[in-house]
């Protein structure tokens, strides 16, 4: 799953990497740390509006689903969305048609399992560059007020040897799009079965952080939260692996 993201970057910075203006801009605030689970509204750019970056909420609801309290259900499951099957799963098959957003970010976290135990580890394009995973986008009526609420999801794929060794229990990481295959994926008329492929693993790096990152609050959304951590039951594994580090 990809449950955790970071995205630090300016504005200013991420106008110009992604050639889009902020709709709102007084709205965005560097984020070293958002957890899923909490439905935060997160920068996309759509491929309705490809010149504008938008805030939708993390957690796609199909537009069929019929009552609040069932999409407040609903969303829990639609987190990620796996590229293997978002053509044929009933929550994803209309986004996957005619839905497709860029979700900014520059760094994303993930767990670690040695000997029964999780080691958080956070993850980026070196040099922290700015880049967009591939997401399903798509809004739902609310009932009551009629708002028509967008929401997204983050799809995820097998992944590459650094990813394996760092998920290795379920071995999946977000689709990571190279920039050339961004404007693509905003085109879902023209879509390219290459797209949802593992990013390659020579252009990341990674390092165990704090367990912090799962603490409730405001307080862990700071710089220090991305920092190396040194774990002394993994040293071993470090110098056994120090090209992850």
């Amino acid at each position: 799953m990809c449950v955790f993201l970071t995205l630090k970057a300016e504005k200013s910075n991420l106008q110009k990497r992604f050639d889009a203006t902020f709709l709102e801009e007084e709205s965005y605030k560097p984020n070293y740390v958002q957890n899923a689970f909490e439905f935060p509204k997160w920068p996309v750019i759509s491929s309705e509006h490809p010149g504008e970056i938008r805030f939708m909420n993390w957690g796609l609801i199909p537009s069929w689903i019929k009552d609040q309290e069932s999409a407040m259900k609903f969303r829990v499951n639609t987190i990620n969305a796996r590229s293997e099957t978002i053509f044929e799963k009933p929550a994803f098959r209309r986004a996957a048609d005619k839905g497709h957003c860029l979700v900014l970010a520059d760094g994303f976290y993930e767990f670690r399992e040695v000997e029964g135990k999780k080691y958080p580890y956070y993850i980026r394009i070196r040099e922290g560059r700015p880049f967009a995973l591939a997401g399903l986008y798509e809004y739902w009526p609310h009932p009551g007020s009629g708002e028509m609420i967008p929401g997204f999801s983050v799809i995820t794929t097998a992944a590459n040897p650094l990813m394996e060794m760092i998920h290795n229990r379920k071995k999946r990481m977000p689709v990571i799009l190279f920039e050339h295959q961004e404007r693509e994926w905003l085109n879902p008329g023209k879509l390219s079965s290459g797209l949802l492929k593992p990013y390659n693993e020579e252009d990341m790096e990674a390092w165990p952080v704090s367990r912090r990152i799962t603490e409730h609050g405001n307080q862990k959304n700071s710089p220090e939260i991305t920092l190396p951590f040194d774990y002394p039951e993994l040293s071993e594994k470090k110098s056994q692996q120090g090209f992850l580090f």
